[in-house]
Formats: structure tokens, C-alpha cells, sequence
């Protein structure tokens, strides 16, 4: 479909912040006009579905300022630069819930919001968990939620938990787990 494509003529640094950077790309429209972009440039991030024995789920409640309220979440967090992601979610588990994982099964990615930023968030299922604490993040603030499996797939479903890569994840998950 190259007849759609974008070409991008300049990328100008607008913000660059300790997380994401913000660019304002100047682009060449399939027509041959030109447009302006804001690009958020994002390093990426992992999400695990923590799965204990007996089915139930490792969910995190925190207060998310961008969105200006708690959530109820799967445990994430940032890739750092050249971060392989199976190495990130490995850290990132025991750092939110105190489990190790076992096993770790990629179920996908997900680009969060492409119109906009760059951020690919890479899924993760994780089983054969093991207590393993590992200290938190100092700017975090994070209650462990543990839910049967159905019922926070229930809570999706009807929309009481409005994370986008929670939503994707837990489905990805109950796909999986039901070709078994």
C-alpha cells in the first residue's frame, strides 16, 4: 500500500523529557502536499498477564495522572534503551507484584495510540509464578489485585476497566489459554 504512505521531510525536537521526547515531523502526503505531525517518540514498554496456579491473576490498582484517576491494570513498565523485552517483563513482574515468573509467552504487541506517539508495548502471558520481590520503583505506588481469571475478563467485557493494554492483553490471554 505504498500509494498512502507518509514521507517524512524533517524531524524537528520540540521536548525531550526523562521518559518521551516530542517532535514536531514535517511529512511529504501521499498528494504531494505537505503536513505537520506531533510525534511522541516512546522506548517502548512490556505488560504481563500473571497467571497463578488455580487460574486466578495478578492485576495492579494505581493513580494514573494522566488520566486522572486509578486504574486497574496488568503490571507494565518501560524497556530501558536496547532492553530486550523478555529480560523487561521478567524485571518488571517482580517489581510489581513480587512474583517471579517461570514462564513467559509472548502474546503480541500492541502500538498504544500510532496516531501520535511511537510507543509498541510488548504482551506477555506469565505462568509458573514464584514469590520473588524485588524493591519498587521509588515513584510508584502500586496495590496488587488478585482476581479469578474470568472475573477480570468479565470487568473488561463490560468495560469497567478502561486500560487499553489490559483490555488486549487479558483477551490475547483467554484466546490462548482456550486452544490450550
Amino acid at each position: 500500500m505504498a500509494g498512502i504512505e507518509e514521507k517524512i521531510l524533517s524531524s524537528e525536537p520540540i521536548y525531550e523529557g526523562k521518559l518521551v521526547k516530542l517532535y514536531r515531523d514535517t511529512v511529504e502526503l501521499p498528494d504531494g502536499k505537505q503536513a505537520d505531525r506531533e510525534i511522541v517518540k516512546h522506548p517502548g514498554a512490556v505488560a504481563m498477564v500473571p497467571l497463578l496456579p488455580g487460574g486466578d491473576v495478578l492485576l495492579v490498582r494505581q493513580y494514573r495522572t494522566a488520566a486522572r484517576r486509578i486504574l486497574l491494570e496488568i503490571p507494565a513498565g518501560t524497556l530501558e534503551p536496547g532492553e530486550d523485552p523478555l529480560i523487561a517483563a521478567e524485571r518488571e513482574l517482580q517489581e510489581e507484584t513480587g512474583y517471579k515468573p517461570g514462564k513467559l509467552m509472548r502474546l503480541g504487541a500492541q502500538y498504544t495510540a500510532p496516531g501520535y506517539t511511537s510507543e509498541l508495548i510488548h504482551l506477555f502471558l506469565a505462568t509458573e509464578l514464584e514469590a520473588a520481590r524485588l524493591d519498587a520503583d521509588d515513584d510508584e505506588f502500586i496495590e496488587v489485585v488478585r482476581l479469578p481469571f474470568d472475573e477480570a475478563l468479565r470487568q473488561v467485557i463490560a468495560g469497567e476497566i478502561p486500560d487499553g493494554k489490559t483490555q488486549v492483553a487479558l483477551l490475547l490471554a483467554a484466546d490462548y489459554l482456550k486452544r490450550g
